[in-house]
């Protein structure tokens, strides 16, 4: 009987006497009753462990210890939130005591072996980049059409405390992500192809446009920037930048040697975007006009009252 042959055997044995198998995590029981039987091939040779089965329980296993790290962020009155490690799973120290486990019969408890991923935004990157605003935009908006004012505070909370390294570009789009009903977006007047309509999300291109005007301002390097087809109301001319998830997306690039934080916030019919960087960034601003303050008036779209966009 070959070596394969005879550890099948021993399996086969371990199998009736050894008890099963809990695999924990920090004290926690992450799954029990783990049995030999069900990762193991049948005799009387071939590999001895059914790896595909080994696979999916470690999906099964990560799925419920993983944890993506989280930045430092600022809360509203500007102090810092301190950062959140992530963990993730370690296949192969955890593939090693599951192969001693269906061997040897041990370890009977199975710690889930991890590793520490950390954020990318901690808080020392953090004091260094909030101290200096080197650019800043306003723009206004009538706060009763609440549908556009929600989805308006829903993008402007997506972009706020986000922070770009140097070389680094910004998009909008992956931002902000795709505009559902999932996420809270509700319908609202949108521009396409010099029409008006009602679709999820009407509004955000208002947070797109004010954040192109804070970083042209900043000095920042604009990639990716489109105007609507018709005239909008909330920038001067040639100054909006249009996004849609299908579509045109808003993309800058942060040319300085030190990274960019972006301080967005909607309420009350304002929305202010403020960029700021450590005290070392050499900058280089641009002149940029500001926006009227004047609202436009209400017109009506399927027998409802509100804003064009």
């Amino acid at each position: 009987m070959g070596w394969n042959g005879l550890l099948a055997v021993l399996i086969a044995l371990n199998q009736w006497m050894q008890p099963n198998l809990s695999i924990e995590s920090r004290g926690e029981v992450v799954k029990d009753r783990i049995s030999m039987t069900d990762y193991a091939y049948p005799l009387p040779v071939g590999p001895l462990v059914n790896e595909e089965r080994l696979a999916k329980l470690m999906d099964q296993v990560a799925a419920k210890v993983e944890r993506e790290p989280e930045n430092a962020t600022l809360d509203g009155a500007g102090r810092i939130v301190p950062e959140n490690p992530g963990l993730k799973l370690e296949r192969n120290a955890f593939k090693r005591l599951f192969y001693g486990y269906m061997l040897e019969g041990e370890p009977l408890r199975l710690e889930v072996p991890l590793r520490r991923i950390y954020p990318r935004v901690d808080s020392e990157v953090l004091s260094n980049i909030k101290v200096r605003q080197i650019g800043q935009y306003a723009t206004y908006y009538n706060s009763r059409n609440r549908n556009r004012s929600s989805n308006i505070a829903l993008a402007a909370n997506a972009i706020n405390n986000q922070v770009v390294f140097p070389g680094e570009r910004f998009s909008f789009n992956g931002t902000v992500g795709m505009r559902t009903k999932e996420k809270g977006y509700l319908r609202a007047p949108v521009i396409v192809r010099g029409e008006m309509y009602e679709d999820i999300g009407g509004g955000i291109c208002q947070i797109s446009s004010t954040l192109f005007n804070a970083v042209d301002r900043a000095g920042l390097t604009i990639v990716e920037r489109f105007s609507h087809s018709r005239r909008v109301h909330y920038v001067p001319a040639g100054r909006d930048a249009t996004v849609s998830w299908y579509g045109p997306d808003f993309v800058f690039e942060n040319r300085y040697d030190q990274p960019i934080l972006i301080r967005s916030y909607a309420g009350g019919g304002t929305v202010s975007i403020s960029i700021y960087s450590s005290e070392l960034l050499e900058l280089q601003p641009r002149e940029v006009p500001g926006a009227s303050r004047e609202l436009p008036e209400e017109v009506k779209m399927d027998e409802r009252s509100v804003i064009v966009e």
